[in-house]
């Protein structure tokens, strides 16, 4: 059996080659490994990264896992790439995500009727900006889109899962 440090130097040749998140079951599966012992390289990686303040860092997104770049890093990368600056997201556009956050899936309707103005804007903003997707569509006249949050919305706010906003201490 190959020692653990082979199997993270595998794990972590893995996730960068695919660019984007990779299910765990799937990372066990092409190590050839089962699910716990996987779990615990991942986890192994991620406070290796740390430890060390990489450049890169382990990110943890609904059981999937992916490289990102470490944001102490990311003015560089930006700079490099050329990359235009990320905007705040206006009052408004706030209020639509959070709304989306905790109701969803939600119709834009319903969100119109919480915030009480025609919320167009902040629901394209949103989709533009790949913070909410389309999540399918409800059974009613009209068949209006559901929306919710997106993978990219966790990765921005830095969340394994939805869950982690309920169990937050506030």
């Amino acid at each position: 059996m190959p020692a653990s440090r082979d199997y993270e130097k595998k794990l972590e040749a893995m996730l960068f080659a695919s660019g984007e998140s990779v299910p765990l079951a799937r990372l066990a599966e092409a190590l050839e490994c089962d699910i716990p012992m996987t779990r615990n390289l991942l986890q192994k990686m991620a406070e290796t990264y740390k430890k060390n303040n990489s450049g890169i860092i382990l990110r943890e997104v609904d059981e999937s896992y992916l490289l990102c770049t470490n944001p102490d890093y990311y003015p560089s990368v930006q700079k490099l790439l050329k990359l235009k600056p990320r905007r705040a997201l206006t009052p408004s556009v706030l209020e639509t995500l959070s709304i989306i956050v905790f109701k969803q899936p939600v119709t834009k309707a319903v969100i119109e009727q919480i915030r009480g103005v025609n919320s167009d804007h902040g629901v394209n903003k949103l989709v533009e900006y790949g913070l909410i997707e389309e999540k399918g569509r409800l059974d009613a006249p009209g068949r209006p889109m559901l929306f919710g949050t997106s993978e990219k919305f966790l990765i921005h706010y830095g969340l394994k899962n939805l869950d982690e906003l309920i169990s937050t201490d506030l």
